[in-house]
């Protein structure tokens, strides 16, 4: 999936060194509704919480699913105040 496609952020409870693979399998993805270049990210360690990105339309279908959250919003980060000197623009 492109970066530039528009993505959610969803949640699942996996176990302890879980990969995007499984994460997948676990919810029953396909490889195309998954941002693969953003990964699978660690949240909360202690309760094996991890993070991808989806398509929306991956997200409202695993709405509900036990053991996974979201679909949340993926807003871009944009630095706070006017840019500095030097800084680049997209």
């Amino acid at each position: 999936m492109p970066a530039e496609n528009p993505t959610v952020l969803v949640s699942v409870t996996l176990w302890p060194g879980a990969t995007l693979r499984d994460a997948v399998r676990r919810l029953r993805l396909a490889d195309d509704e998954v941002d693969m270049a953003y990964g699978l990210v660690g949240v909360d360690p202690a309760r094996h919480l991890y993070a991808l990105l989806v398509t929306p339309s991956a997200g409202e279908r695993i709405r509900g699913t036990s053991g996974a959250g979201g679909p949340y919003a993926d807003p871009r980060i944009e630095p706070f105040g006017p840019p500095e000197p030097g800084d680049d623009k997209d």
